[in-house]
């Protein structure tokens, strides 16, 4: 029969006050640094400035899941981190909160240019698709120059940057 392995535990525990400092200040970095990544990218989405702030999504990323462990971290120490370091645990609540908010409007910011550009699709598709009818037929015909011309017989373009 084999032995069974050890099962290491590689996830840290606090056990004094200066590590569990050094925990909050990491995870409050870390999300510091990616609410200043989402506020940006939320400004150039509102200012239509989509393929710049689609550059920045490698690092949001990257960012997202450092802030995530360390989260994971805080939950794993709660118990240690309240008993030690109370005063930062609800300064990491308070950034925390004020990240939802952030992440809140970033979703009703992408929302609304993803309505935009579906509209405009849209809007496309109904112009591509309407019958080219000549305007010389039937009980509304009317007589004159321009009245075979067809509006929207012209090339469609459309403009890849916004």
């Amino acid at each position: 029969m084999l032995a069974a392995k050890p099962i290491l535990d590689e996830r840290p525990r606090i056990a004094d006050a200066l590590s569990a400092r050094a925990l909050v200040e990491a995870v409050l970095e870390a999300l510091g640094a990616l609410s200043h990544l989402v506020g940006e990218e939320t400004e150039l989405v509102r200012a239509g400035r989509l393929p710049e702030a689609m550059t920045r999504e490698p690092r949001k990323t990257e960012l997202a899941g450092i802030y995530m462990r360390g989260v994971e971290q805080v939950k794993l120490n709660a118990v240690a981190l309240a008993r030690f370091v109370p005063d930062q645990v609800k300064r990491l609540k308070d950034a925390h909160l004020a990240f939802q908010s952030l992440i809140e409007t970033n979703q009703i910011v992408l929302a609304t240019a993803r309505a935009v550009s579906e509209s405009i699709v849209r809007d496309l598709a109904a112009d591509a698709n309407k019958p080219m009818r000549a305007n010389g037929y039937g009980p509304a015909a009317t007589v004159g120059a321009g009245v075979f011309a067809r509006p929207n017989s012209g090339p469609l373009v459309v403009s890849r940057r916004l």
